[in-house]
């Protein structure tokens, strides 16, 4: 498993194509997972990578909770596609390793040996990172959709609960569609809203919902994720 190398051009389009129809690297919500991956990154990835972006910027938002998120980071090799290699680890050493190598006097009497076996490595990676874009190329492209039930908060039982719902009505985005909602007692006479809501995963993050809706603030005291299912 891996995304080949993720500080190159074609690792980075193994994690874009990988993102397409999942909004994290691993389950429902941000986990270790994503920042391990995230870490590995050189920096944000190209705008036409879209995907790969809209999931980088998204894990930037969680920097300063990093980690309180849950899971246990793992080696790069246990994420990604199964049927690519992580070499994100190795280019890096083999980079520093020729760095230690110009600044060494001394003479390398292996330095043929280990060049072609880097040469044989860089071929079967390039091999392997073709098949997959070549197999990825042949799948239509799929639009990742979420079903989200969100838990909206008022200050006390005297918020006007018509006017929470209608202010979160009225937050209209592209690819974000309003479902049903119903009021759900929380105790000492006070009901929070739970609505349901269909997003495109690549227009609409949970991120962005939380900062339009708690902008409500003589309404809403908070946003909770409920329930976070992949279409």
């Amino acid at each position: 498993m891996g995304f080949g190398d993720l500080k190159s051009v074609a690792g980075l389009r193994v994690l874009n194509d990988f993102l397409a129809d999942k909004s994290y690297i691993e389950g429902y919500v941000p986990s270790q997972a994503d920042i391990a991956v995230f870490e590995a990154l050189s920096g944000a990835p190209s705008a036409d990578l879209f995907h790969a972006l809209r999931w980088y910027n998204h894990i930037k938002s969680y920097e300063k909770q990093k980690s309180s998120l849950p899971g246990v980071k793992k080696p790069l090799g246990k994420y990604g596609p199964v049927d690519i290699d992580d070499t994100t680890a190795c280019v890096g050493a083999a980079a520093a390793a020729a760095d230690e190598d110009e600044d060494d006097d001394d003479i390398d009497l292996f330095g043929s040996d280990e060049e072609e076996e880097s040469e044989a490595a860089k071929k079967l990676r390039e091999e392997r990172l073709a098949q997959y874009e070549s197999k990825k190329s042949k799948k239509p492209a799929l639009i990742a959709k979420s079903s989200i039930l969100l838990d909206v908060k008022p200050w006390d039982d005297e918020t006007d609960m018509a006017k929470l719902e209608e202010c979160v009505r009225s937050i209209q985005m592209d690819g974000l569609v309003w479902g049903g909602s119903k009021l759900v007692p929380v105790g000492y006479g006070i009901k929070k809203l739970q609505i349901q809501c269909v997003v495109e995963d690549d227009k609409v993050g949970t991120d962005v919902l939380e900062e339009k809706i708690t902008a409500f603030e003589d309404y809403v005291q908070s946003m909770d994720v409920a329930a976070f299912n992949k279409i």
